[in-house]
């Protein structure tokens, strides 16, 4: 009777590497021939050998161990690759499958390891001044003579580069402003912060006891441009093209407020101009929609949102009765003094009509600003307006039509702790 051969080396697999497999396997939209492969080596990371992994189904000795050799010759790569502090699970889910994507055919180029592409990714993430060149951003062409140079590859091309980051999800092409609030007191900042989103949680028990919270902001420059030819369509084969020259017809402001209990936008106000006048005509409608509910507006610091004709509004509305001395005058004395005079009687919590104040460089925090990210997507980017009256009035038909079947509640799960940036 002939005994039994070599055992194969066990195959070892980290939880990480697990947890990235089962992902493979769940994804619907992945290959089949991957997730089998996929399903095979967590298979062989439970200690079964060769001949028990070939009794299951579908699978026969020859593949399994093929794929057993291939992660295994990947396997340190893999685990330096897992240990680069700023991989993602993104970045070494594309690097397993690259293990288990087939070799390629004689006469095509030779794949890069696991431990390559990490390389690649990690150097397309460093400032180009690091390396002396004299560029702000990374090109694919730059990155691919810098990483030979480096002699992290013998030869790759820009494709090749392009392809690894396009995995990576990155883009070093493109990159966005961003705004650190640094604030002056980081606990009255906390305060401010938790208090908005305290709000948030309680919108709906606000509005069942009577009480409106809302979002409210301007969206200032919007313009109404023509262009000078028709959109073409899309079609097959074809995207969508749009005239690049434009006919500019001016601009106007809009208004909103977001109602956080519900998702609708009340009481849209759409004009030429943001001046304290027309931040108070737009307060007054939006209150004279239910002049005998309490209202709560979360807005930001600007002087407008803070004015003296705010504060009289409020005393009048709420028949509050303050005599000329507590009032004062603005500049010199009393409530009417100053921003933070105005502002302090403005955020008191036992008025009807009560302002909160998101604080300085935190519009992430307005919900309105994300419901005025829905409009730019939806309608202005694409439009073409042929008046200001066009404007107008396709920005209100599209409030209707948002309430009526997009509007619902944000999901607000923020709470107060640090952004990353």
């Amino acid at each position: 009777m002939c005994s039994p051969g070599p055992q194969p080396a066990p195959l070892e697999l980290t939880s990480r590497q697990k947890a990235l497999l089962e992902q493979i396997v769940r994804g619907q939209t992945n290959p089949q021939n991957l997730v089998c492969r996929a399903k095979m080596i967590l298979t062989l990371g439970e200690g079964v050998n060769n001949q028990q992994a070939a009794n299951r189904p579908h699978l026969n000795h020859e593949t399994i161990r093929t794929w057993r050799a291939r992660w295994q010759k990947a396997a340190v790569g893999l685990l330096r690759a897992e240990a680069v502090p700023v991989i993602s699970d993104k970045e070494l889910t594309g690097f397993i499958k690259t293990v288990l994507t087939d070799e390629p055919r004689p006469g095509a180029p030779a794949t890069f390891t696991p431990e390559q592409i990490v390389r690649i990714v990690a150097v397309a993430c460093e400032d180009p001044a690091n390396s002396r060149r004299p560029i702000s951003q990374w090109g694919r062409r730059e990155l691919a003579d810098e990483v030979i140079k480096r002699a992290i590859v013998a030869d790759i091309s820009s494709r090749s580069v392009g392809r690894f980051l396009d995995e990576a999800d990155l883009k070093p092409h493109l990159s966005r402003y961003w705004l650190n609030a640094r604030p002056k007191d980081p606990k009255i900042f906390a305060a401010e912060v938790k208090t908005v989103c305290d709000l948030y949680a309680q919108a709906l028990p606000l509005f069942q006891q009577g009480i409106i919270l809302v979002s409210t902001d301007e969206k200032s420059g919007i313009q109404a441009l023509q262009r000078k030819y028709p959109t073409k369509p899309m079609k097959p084969g074809w995207l969508e093209r749009r005239e690049f020259e434009y006919i500019r017809h001016g601009a106007q402001c809009l208004i909103v407020n977001f109602q956080v209990a519900t998702g609708k936008i009340m009481a849209p106000s759409i004009g030429p101009s943001r001046t304290e006048k027309d931040f108070l005509q737009h307060i007054e409608q939006t209150v004279a929609t239910l002049p005998h509910r309490e209202w709560i507006f979360v807005v930001d610091q600007l002087d407008l949102h803070q004015s003296e004709s705010l504060v009289r509004f409020v005393i009048k509305q709420g028949d509050l009765v303050l005599d000329e001395h507590l009032m004062g005058v603005k500049g010199k004395s009393g409530i009417l003094k100053s921003v933070k005079t105005r502002k302090a009687f403005l955020e008191e919590i036992s008025h009807p009509i009560r302002f909160v104040y998101t604080p300085t460089h935190t519009s992430w925090l307005n919900q309105v600003e994300i419901w005025f990210s829905i409009l730019v997507r939806k309608l202005l980017k694409r439009a073409s307006f042929t008046s200001l009256e066009d404007l107008q009035q396709r920005i209100l038909a599209f409030i209707k039509y948002f309430n009526e079947t997009m509007a619902k509640p944000f999901k607000w799960t923020y709470k107060g702790k640090p952004l990353a940036a």
